[in-house]
């Protein structure tokens, strides 16, 4: 353990409150009331989706070797029991709509738009004409598509979002294994704070702000929480409010104020004696004199409960700051987190910044995603909310980040790169002219899919960027492979033929993930050209390949050798790359490295032949390289025709040029 004393750096610190920090026991609770918890069990489905063989679309269920023609219709099948106990029969088809059953002895289904339903008032039948050809199986989705029986959907250790709910009552679990959020307390202290429904305020008096805010930050996180007002600097009266909230069934307390070096200052002193104080200070800006306890509270039934104490500085600037980079990764322990980390992202500066000279800094700002961050290139780009005094909350209005900016008293000129800890939803902000659509960037939480799509109507060639990382979509890491593949993407643009990248995500080392986002791209958004970034080596967790090859139809080999002769220039290594490059409909898709510098030295590889490839894919055969002369333009002649001119043509010039002899022979 630290002394009192001891300044610690905030890596220590939060090593150490993540370290002691244990997870509650899991509890059984309706689905409803799963949300934003996580999963304590596995969750199997119990029986296959669809439990019977489903149409896709609203059309005819056909016998798909009968082909075009009219046939009669002797059934509808709509979603529910209907159609049940009829045969489709060669020269017939049934009515079904998507969703609905497949009737026995159909083995296809022509969608209504290839179809035209016959109308003929003399006959009480219904019959229609089938306008196209179709193949078995077409739009017909069979038993247990799209979840098999036993299949595990959901793991241990996920989130519950909107979407985990519906799988959880797609599979009929009601009730659900669960580890809970904490339970909050949080306390003001000072003799100067009066209740915020103080209308008067007399001299030396300020309303308690942070008490409010902390409740509501708590609610944020999903947890419960016990108000337990304002206390005043006296240590009988906080160690008695003390008391009242261990017995409470608390799991964290959250103080403010009284952690300072005044003599008036109790609540680190109180916490100390009641149990382990394992840091005072911290350096940092704002928030020094954070302090952190463990106590083990002794309950009247004699069991013992580990209770998580932090002394937040009063000043309500610095209590929040410590509120997101301390208290919340507590949070996630508490909760079953598997990943308690911040989510990081790089950014772009605005305006220049003045570090200080002493403690690194978190410094408060408004982080927006442009189309131009400045430098030509899509990107985050921060503002600073203003005035950094700690005790000046508005410093906090509308900032969604903390910049973490170093301790060295110079000043990080504008455009330059830092990292930043998102604390709040991007899409609130007020987006610029040049931003993307508010919805782009919600997926920034966890692990899930972090999808940006840009308007792109007018772009020629349409690209989508795959950044496939466990540490960049955890946020334990910033992305710098994406954002460097887009640049050299978008700065290449015209020897592309148009190509601008419109799409950019971040997914984990998982292969259902990666084809989940794959399979949008190409068949939903119908990208002209996707390009994943990572996941290619050998260790387990790379499996981008297998990903893609499970998704490609037609295989393109020369790409990746062209890839790997210019990387084998640079490193021996590059050997040892899996990667997988094909089409599928009418994208292309191509597996890089994950190294910035590698993913830049393909792209410049693949630049003279991706044009041409890029217009194939759209049915554009026509010949571009300048020394190679069109098909079209090319005379139509026999090769042992031409060979056989030629040789004449040699003869008869070599005889031309012997001089004959005075009697007329050679």
């Amino acid at each position: 353990m630290c002394e009192k004393s001891e300044m610690l750096s905030v890596e220590d610190a939060l090593h150490i409150v993540k370290t002691v920090s244990p997870r509650l026991s899991p509890v059984i609770v309706p689905i409803h009331e799963a949300l934003g918890k996580v999963l304590a069990q596995d969750i199997r489905a119990p029986d296959p989706l669809p439990p019977f063989t489903a149409s896709v679309k609203d059309g005819y269920a056909v016998i798909a070797s009968d082909g075009p023609g009219e046939y009669p219709i002797i059934t509808e099948s709509r979603a529910g029991n209907d159609g049940v106990g009829v045969l489709v029969t060669p020269g017939t088809v049934a009515y079904v709509t998507t969703g609905g059953p497949i009737p026995e002895g159909a083995d296809a289904v022509v969608q209504v738009e290839d179809s035209e339903l016959i109308t003929d008032p003399s006959s009480d039948s219904k019959r229609v004409r089938i306008l196209t050809q179709t193949c078995k199986g077409v739009d017909i989705r069979p038993v247990g598509y799209d979840i098999q029986k036993d299949a595990i959907v959901l793991k241990s250790g996920e989130l519950v979002g909107a979407s985990e709910i519906g799988l959880l009552a797609t599979v009929g679990v009601m009730m659900v294994k669960v580890y809970p959020t904490p339970r909050i307390a949080v306390l003001s202290t000072g003799d100067e704070l009066v209740e915020p429904t103080t209308e008067h305020l007399n001299r030396g008096q300020i309303r308690d702000s942070n008490r409010a805010m902390l409740l509501a930050a708590a609610l944020q996180q999903h947890c419960k929480v016990l108000d337990l007002g304002i206390a005043h600097d006296d240590e009988e009266e906080i160690q008695r409010i003390l008391d009242d909230a261990f017995s409470a069934g608390i799991n964290i307390l959250l103080t403010s104020g009284g952690v300072s070096m005044g003599d008036r200052d109790f609540v680190k002193p109180l916490l100390g004696k009641r149990g382990t104080l394992h840091f005072s200070k911290v350096n940092m800006k704002p928030g020094k004199p954070v302090t952190f306890a463990e106590i083990l509270f002794q309950s009247a039934d004699t069991t013992s409960k580990k209770i998580l104490a932090f002394g937040l500085p009063g000043n309500p600037v610095s209590s929040l700051v410590c509120f997101h980079v301390f208290v919340i990764p507590a949070i996630r322990c508490v909760a079953g987190w598997e990943n308690t980390s911040h989510l990081r992202v790089l950014v772009r500066l605005g305006h220049s910044i003045k570090t200080d000279p002493m403690r690194p800094e978190f410094h408060r700002a408004i982080v927006r995603w442009r189309v131009n961050d400045g430098s030509g290139n899509p990107g985050f780009v921060a503002e600073s909310t203003g005035h950094q005094m700690s005790s000046r909350l508005l410093s906090m209005k509308s900032a969604n980040a903390l910049l973490e900016l170093p301790a060295s008293g110079n000043v990080i000129p504008a455009g330059n790169y830092v990292s930043a800890i998102i604390i709040s939803d991007i899409s609130s902000v007020s987006m610029g002219e040049q931003s993307f659509s508010s919805d782009s960037a919600s997926g920034l939480q966890g692990s899930v899919p972090q999808e940006i799509t840009v308007k792109s109507q007018d772009v020629a060639c349409r690209v989508a960027v795959l950044t496939v990382s466990d540490t960049v979509a955890s946020g334990a890491g910033p992305d710098r492979s994406g954002p460097r593949a887009t640049s050299v993407v978008n700065s290449s643009s015209e020897k592309l033929g148009g190509a601008r990248v419109v799409a950019t995500a971040v997914v984990p080392d998982d292969v259902s993930k990666i084809k989940e986002i794959l399979q949008k791209w190409s068949d939903v958004d119908r990208m002209d050209l996707i390009l994943t970034l990572g996941g290619t080596g050998f260790t387990p967790r790379d499996v981008t390949p297998e990903a893609t090859k499970e998704l490609i139809e037609k295989e393109t080999p020369g790409l990746l050798y062209v890839m790997m002769q210019e990387s084998l220039k640079v490193t021996p290594f590059a050997i040892l790359s899996r990667a997988a490059a094909g089409i599928r409909g009418s994208t292309l898709m191509i597996n890089m490295p994950g190294n910035p510098n590698a993913v830049a030295e393909c792209m410049e590889a693949l630049l003279p032949t991706l044009k041409h490839a890029l217009r194939q894919i759209k049915g554009d055969k026509r010949e571009k390289h300048p020394l190679h002369l069109p098909h079209h333009h090319s005379q139509a002649e026999d090769t042992w025709e031409r060979s056989y001119k030629m040789a004449s043509h040699s003869h008869s010039s070599s005889s031309s040029s012997i001089s004959s002899c005075p009697c007329g022979t050679h």
